[in-house]
């Protein structure tokens, strides 16, 4: 096949361009290397061809679409996106760039896409009241964490609740600016799709980490912050309690994901979304303890501090993923954190 991937060059996907080429690919790279992502120009595999443009160029994305069987679209302004200043940035490189991505798509005929969506669309994770059954609670209160209360209470009893495997058919509740883009993004494909009879599969990725994360940028992850801070000798600062659930999955694995996405037939005319999790459900309390101990300490620090925008717990359930395409995740938590402590950040 002959692919294009956007955002080619970053974290996730310069590990999906790899897997491409080494499956046979012909591979075609899309990607504005920003400064706020690339600090230094990042190497990229020798076997694909690189152009230096931005998504929202329609004239670059035209050309970049030329001859080009499936897109894989992975150009994206990452992190939650708190400072409303940013909201216009978000949306010119989310849903602007989409937009351009897939009018051009449209104009070129080509109708196969695999859309690097996230967990962020379902805002908290799935939920069980022991009295009232499936729930899903509101927004956390300032003065409950304030007061160190961080488990989301049943928004019928008030009882503690359970936290569950989240489903693709969990309701869209965006809680930042980034995961309103994220919806979006998914709500233009599914109208691109309609439209058009293209198919589109919308991965959403859980917490990627692994080689190439970027550090000390916005767009850096929990994994490389702890790892940023155990390089200059300081503890990893941990948010809440540290009992926050998350299912962290290794970017060889995603990368494995986007390859399978891309050879499945998809549906005409429709979004299929799909959950890309390890099935390990860890705390983050966890991550940092394990990269400490890999590193060599110093042991994380429990700040009871929080973020606004941040959510209690998220887990996948990724059966969809595994009944449409057989995806396996292989990388287990143990083995792809010990490993992570060892691997050079991207600056």
């Amino acid at each position: 096949m002959h692919i294009l991937v956007t955002g080619g060059a970053g974290f996730i996907g310069s590990h999906v361009v790899d897997r491409l080429v080494a499956a046979g690919d012909t591979v075609r790279i899309l990607d504005a290397l920003l400064p706020a992502v690339h600090r230094i120009r990042p190497e990229v595999n020798d076997a694909a061809e690189l152009t230096v443009a931005d998504v929202t160029d329609r004239s670059q994305v035209e050309a970049a679409l030329d001859g080009v069987d499936a897109v894989c679209h992975q150009a994206a302004m990452v992190g939650l996106g708190a400072d409303l200043d940013d909201l216009p940035a978000y949306a010119t490189h989310n849903d602007l760039g989409t937009a351009v991505l897939l009018a051009a798509m449209a104009g070129r005929g080509v109708r196969r896409l695999v859309l690097a969506s996230s967990m962020v669309v379902y805002g908290e994770g799935g939920y069980r009241c022991p009295v009232d059954g499936p729930v899903c609670p509101g927004l956390r209160l300032p003065a409950d964490l304030d007061a160190g209360r961080f488990e989301p209470p049943c928004p019928c009893c008030g009882r503690p609740l359970e936290s569950t495997l989240v489903t693709e058919d969990a309701p869209l509740d965006p809680r930042s600016v980034y995961a309103a883009t994220k919806v979006a993004q998914e709500h233009l494909a599914a109208a691109w799709a309609a439209v058009t009879g293209g198919s589109v599969l919308a991965l959403r990725y859980h917490n990627v980490y692994g080689p190439r994360m970027p550090r000390d940028t916005p767009y850096a992850g929990v994994a490389s912050i702890f790892r940023s801070a155990l390089e200059r000798g300081e503890p990893p600062r941990v948010f809440e309690d540290g009992g926050q659930l998350r299912d962290f999955v290794h970017v060889h694995d995603v990368a494995q994901a986007n390859l399978h996405a891309l050879r499945y037939p998809g549906a005409p005319g429709e979004l299929i979304p799909l959950n890309i999790g390890s099935g390990e459900p860890h705390t983050v309390g966890d991550m940092a303890s394990v990269l400490a101990q890999a590193f060599g300490g110093p042991m994380p620090v429990v700040t009871g501090s929080y973020r606004a925008g941040d959510v209690r717990h998220v887990v996948a359930s990724s059966a969809r993923a595994r009944d449409f395409f057989e995806y396996q995740p292989r990388v287990a938590f143990s083995d792809g954190v010990n490993a992570f402590a060892c691997d050079p950040l991207r600056s």
